[in-house]
């Protein structure tokens, strides 16, 4: 079931360059659980309090309007010190820092809310809502862990207004020409969600020309699938697409992330639900883009778990399309690939190809794709999004893991797309904290072992995983046993004849 969304606000910021409009946008810090390491506008949830917050302007405005209008000024203060107020340019730039500071500091939105009033009021000043325009309401998809009902809004920066980012949630800003923004999306050096994509395609344009298509995508001369302000084609960067699908996978995760890598011609990686609903999603998906003139060429399969391939046959079928997966992929799999991939091989499809490399570990035959230039990670099962990674004997393999996961540390890897749970885009440091993970936890697997003598691996779990809820022990234990064999093969660890582990 969707989770619930919440109301949001963010802000266009503008001016006028030297070589044309420049829109103020800001990179969103690793650590935040939604849109870590993206590129954004500044903007936040609508939060009750703002609905009090006093407007200028406001005539002709709905409740649910002003809300967002207020929060989106006070968003926009907080992120980046610009004030849209009606006499903004009376407040001391001491008092300025001061209210920042407090709602940087307020973790809490009523003290947030109450922080911004108490500023406003205390200098006599009212946001003036004539100041932004509507540019779109946005919904994030079904199959997001947050998701948010955003209504997004055009300003001007006032005379006198000065943005900047204080590093914390943010990173950073910049001002920026809208076209210079989408080369950096186009040579995946920034993410976007679709909405700033659509934002920035339309202020390309200017500002006049903009606005019709930021209040209606689609009366845009390109295609963006929507249905309800939710987007139907996510395309993080260039030649990338996310198709998330239902699958019988495992909790936490609901969906597989379906991948379609290219342009003019696709492949289609791990189309794995075996549901008609979600397979028809996909067929929908790519008949919109043979209708724009692309061509699905083949479907590439990571490895052989049914949520990843449980509709591999079923679109070779009604597409006429190759399946191809590594050798030890086609031993385990019901039906016959057309094409044995190898390490090293060459997938030649977007702007800049992408490179296979064998990485086995959550399985002997598990398959990554590296895109050149970007470093972009098409990562299986490798990583995982939400949740965890599960090494199952005899399939998995903790040595083979941990080797996996340095190479592939190794080839200078940039944004990680996982089959579960959303893109990683700080990818060094994510392969860096599974790897110290997966040791920290085979330590406590041998503190397991010294402090209880032979044991089980079930009897092992809990000393071994005090993180864990106890529903998902059965899980943990496969991960456990795939420790205890590679203790074994290292020999720090026997096995005995009743399939009890203790150290050597």
């Amino acid at each position: 079931m969707p989770v619930a969304l919440r109301p949001a606000a963010s802000v266009l910021l503008h001016r006028e360059g030297p070589q044309g409009i420049e829109i103020f946008w800001v990179r969103r810090g690793e650590q935040l659980r939604f849109a870590g390491g993206f590129y954004a506008f500044p903007g936040g949830r609508v939060d009750a309090a703002d609905a009090s917050l006093p407007l200028e302007g406001k005539e002709g405005l709905g409740a649910e309007e002003m809300a967002c209008i207020a929060a989106a000024a006070r968003e926009l203060f907080e992120e980046t010190g610009v004030l849209v107020a009606a006499g903004a340019d009376r407040v001391p730039a001491e008092a300025r820092m001061a209210a920042r500071e407090a709602l940087l500091r307020r973790e809490a939105p009523r003290a947030k809310e109450g922080a911004f009033a108490d500023f406003l009021a205390s200098h006599g000043l009212r946001i003036d809502a004539r100041s932004f325009t509507p540019a779109g309401r946005w919904i994030t998809p079904p199959a997001m862990p947050i998701r948010f009902d955003a209504r997004f809004y055009l300003a001007p920066l006032p005379p006198g207004e000065r943005a900047d980012v204080w590093p914390g949630e943010l990173v950073d800003g910049e001002w920026i020409r809208p076209a210079e923004a989408l080369r950096r999306w186009e040579a995946g050096t920034a993410l976007l969600h679709p909405p700033a994509w659509h934002s920035l395609s339309a202020l390309a344009l200017g500002v006049t020309k903009a606005v019709p298509l930021l209040q209606d995508p689609s009366r845009a001369p390109w295609k963006l699938p929507m249905h309800d302000w939710v987007v139907e084609r996510i395309e993080f960067q260039r030649g990338v697409i996310v198709v998330p699908l239902r699958t019988p996978t495992l909790p936490p995760a609901t969906h597989t992330n379906c991948l379609l890598l290219g342009d003019e011609e696709l492949w289609v990686v791990d189309p794995g639900s075996p549901y008609p609903e979600e397979q028809a999603t996909l067929e929908s998906a790519l008949s919109l883009l043979v209708e724009e003139g692309r061509k699905p060429v083949g479907i590439l399969l990571t490895h052989h778990h049914h949520d990843h391939v449980g509709g591999a046959v079923a679109l070779a079928r009604s597409r006429r399309l190759p399946i191809a997966a590594t050798g030890q992929t086609q031993e385990q799999l019901d039906f016959r690939v057309d094409r044995i991939v190898k390490d090293g091989e060459r997938i030649e499809t977007g702007p800049r190809g992408w490179s296979c490399v064998h990485l086995p570990g959550h399985t002997r035959g598990h398959l990554c794709l590296i895109e050149s230039g970007s470093g972009a990670v098409v990562a299986g099962d490798l990583i995982a999004g939400i949740g965890t990674v599960i090494v199952d004997p005899p399939e998995g393999d903790m040595a083979d893991y941990l080797a996996s996961l340095r190479r592939l540390a190794s080839l200078k890897p940039g944004t990680i797309y996982p089959a579960h749970g959303p893109v990683v885009p700080a990818g060094p440091e994510k392969i860096s904290g599974y790897i110290t993970h997966r040791l920290e936890r085979e330590e406590r697997v041998v503190a397991a072992l010294r402090s209880t003598g032979p044991a089980t691996p079930a009897e092992l779990v809990p000393p071994s995983y005090p993180d864990v809820k106890p529903e998902m022990y059965p899980f943990a234990e496969r991960s456990l046993l795939a420790h205890l064999e590679k203790l074994v093969r290292e020999g720090r660890a026997r096995r005995d004849r009743t399939g009890r582990y203790a150290l050597a």
